[in-house]
């Protein structure tokens, strides 16, 4: 490392609108800033609205990240509940061979290892719900299990249960994924298994604990007097729940510190320590009938109540408007303008919207469909809105794996990168720097939503305009040659015959017929007979001037339309003609001979002429030369 320089350190995390990711992370952000390190968060929220697409999109903001240019990572990877997201982030840190931190996982000797003994602590509290409250029906309620903290705790209530003699009854096992939801579809599933109710319900974490709580005494069950209830984590909420939670108390905060602190030694040479352990302890309090847990200075409590619900009204305030502001653009520019009018009630100093290059494709179906090296971004991303306390400006395209669209001149600098996504379609992220927002509030995981949907929008309906563009086009140009149809040419020369009408203007309108295409479709096929369609239409757009209309008005015909002549075009044109003609001959040298008829008119329109009139003449002026020549043909062949 060189001397001076600025460190900067990536933590990988999911769901970090949960009071265990805020402590950990707010220990992390502390720590970062009394050393001045930059840190770069990148988050998503898989898990939480049940679809596997959904999540693919979610995930792929962990593809965006190129370890290599981190002095360091922290990876939180037991708060994300796929496990093959969990072993690919797992791999592509070991390839990069950086210092690393990870939470409460030994199977990989390369990283540090902070660790708080789970079983330990479950187990007492087991032990306390079965020898001192006599408890001998226990439910449980479990993370996922490839968590390796959901795992060494489900395996501590197995084991206490079995120790005591007790039923491991499946039935009475719920296996979640650690988030509040999960509480309250345990309560759901085991109302409708019609099992009797337990004398406990054991919970993995706070957050299933509580909803768990909510939804039995909604049911009408009281709690400790009908069936007790305990948590993990001792969080805020929890301490503060009536009744209060019995938990296990941990040192999140902490070891977010000693996190950072650990990582930035191994950067700068120091060994890896291996597996720092710290405790955890049981809190026993109302929820199982301990009596109250003194907890916090209820006037305290008061206090943050109001303050949290004073910011939840007024972040559901600022994206009610900002959802209807967005809504109505339709461009990148309006996207962006709507962006900046509210970005600064984020209180955030910083705030870049990032885009992959092919973000409005219109078949980009999904997020492997245009990856490089298992990639979910381009080789290259744009930055079309930057905004840096209250000034807006962009950056054009950079290499994704740069991430930042720019560098920071200094540290201590936080940022969390959020996937911007409709379903598993990539369409970029956001990076929200120096914020409180994206860890105190509920509504952050709203927001990204709300981007990528009004993103996602301005996708469809640019695509929808290039679509209505291009059926506009099919409908007034002839797909064969590339020339306009009869829509195409009635609706441009209808405008330019008025105006000829008007200001007094001569016009010559030609009928051209094409010679010989039977003789060329029978002998040579149909695709020849396209072919020798196509150079005509070539030749008759080279003998147009600027003041030329021309189309295929069907078949093998074509018509030009002049405006402005003299009684010398139509001779200048038949000239321009044949001698094109001829030239095109001599370049594709095929076995017939590539030639047409045409058919002259030059008038001086008035009110009482008809572009169609002038068109039929043009047409029967051509057909009698077409028979003039054709008889002149005979007689030479007589001769």
């Amino acid at each position: 490392m060189e001397n001076g320089k600025i460190k900067s350190i990536c933590v990988v995390v999911a769901g970090i609108d949960e009071e265990y990711q805020h402590d950990i992370i707010t220990g992390l952000n502390q720590a970062a800033r009394d050393t001045n390190v930059n840190i770069a968060y990148f988050t998503a929220f898989g898990g939480m609205i049940k679809s596997k697409r959904f999540d693919l999109g979610e995930y792929s903001i962990f593809k965006l990240i190129d370890f290599a240019r981190f002095d360091g990572a922290v990876l939180m990877t037991n708060t994300i509940s796929d496990p093959n997201v969990r072993q690919e982030i797992i791999d592509r840190v070991l390839d990069s061979d950086i210092p690393t931190v990870i939470f409460d996982c030994d199977e990989y000797a390369e990283f540090c290892n902070i660790s708080i003994d789970n079983s330990k602590a479950m187990n007492e509290m087991v032990e306390h719900i079965i020898t001192v409250h006599g408890a001998k029906t226990l439910n449980y309620i479990s993370g996922p299990l490839a968590n390796p903290e959901a795992k060494a705790r489900y395996n501590s209530f197995v084991n206490v249960l079995r120790k005591h003699g007790l039923e491991v009854d499946e039935r009475r096992i719920y296996y979640g994924e650690f988030r509040s939801q999960d509480g309250k579809n345990a309560i759901e599933a085991f109302e409708q298994s019609n099992l009797p109710l337990p004398d406990a319900f054991i919970c993995a974490n706070d957050a299933m604990a509580l909803t768990a709580a909510s939804s039995l005494e909604k049911l009408g069950h009281r709690i400790p007097e009908d069936v007790k209830i305990t948590g993990f984590d001792y969080t805020y909420n929890a301490q503060n729940f009536c009744p209060s939670l019995t938990s296990v108390k941990r040192p999140l905060y902490d070891i977010g510190y000693k996190a950072c602190k650990t990582l930035l030694e191994m950067a700068d040479g120091g060994e890896n320590p291996g597996t720092v352990r710290m405790e955890a302890f049981p809190v026993f309090a109302e929820s199982c009938g301990c009596g109250k847990e003194d907890g916090n200075d209820f006037r305290d409590y008061k206090k943050k109540m109001y303050s949290h619900n004073e910011r939840v009204n007024s972040h559901i305030t600022l994206l009610n408007r900002l959802t209807a502001r967005l809504a109505e653009t339709e461009t990148e520019t309006e996207h962006s303008e709507a962006l900046c009018d509210f970005i600064s009630e984020l209180e955030c100093e910083k705030f870049s919207i990032c885009l992959t290059e092919n973000w409005k494709d219109s078949f980009n179906k999904g997020i492997t469909d245009h990856v490089e090296e298992d990639n979910a971004y381009c080789s290259y991303v744009t930055a079309p809105l930057i905004w840096e306390r209250g000034r807006m400006h962009t950056a054009g395209y950079f290499p994704s794996n740069e991430m930042f669209p720019e560098e920071f001149g200094n540290g201590g600098n936080v940022s969390y990168f959020l996937p911007l996504h409709f379903g598993d379609r990539c369409l970029g992220y956001y990076i929200i720097t120096n914020s409180e927002f994206p860890i105190t509030s509920l509504l952050c995981h709203t927001l990204t939503m709300n981007i990528s949907n009004s993103l996602e929008n301005i996708r469809k309906l640019f695509n929808l305009n290039k679509a209505m563009e291009e059926l506009n086009r099919l409908y007034v140009i002839d797909p064969l040659c590339n020339v306009y149809n009869r829509n195409g040419f009635i609706n441009i020369v209808d405008d330019m015959f008025k105006e000829c009408i008007a200001k007094k203007k001569s016009i010559m309108l030609s009928f051209i017929d094409m010679d010989g295409l039977k003789f060329i479709n029978d002998n040579y096929g149909h695709n020849e007979g396209d072919f020798a369609i196509q150079r005509l239409a070539s030749v008759i757009q080279e003998c147009c001037g600027r003041r030329s209309v021309c189309a295929r008005f069907g078949g093998d015909e074509f018509v030009i339309f002049e405006a402005g002549v003299t009684a010398a075009s139509g001779d200048a044109l038949q000239r321009r003609f044949d001698n094109r003609i001829e030239n095109m001959n001599s370049i594709i040298r095929k076995p017939y001979t590539l030639s047409a008829s045409v058919g002259s008119i030059i008038v001086a329109p008035d009110e009482n002429t008809t572009l169609y009139s002038i068109i039929q003449e043009a047409d029967d002026k051509m057909y009698e030369i077409k028979k003039a020549r054709k008889k002149a043909r005979q007689s030479e062949k007589i001769n």
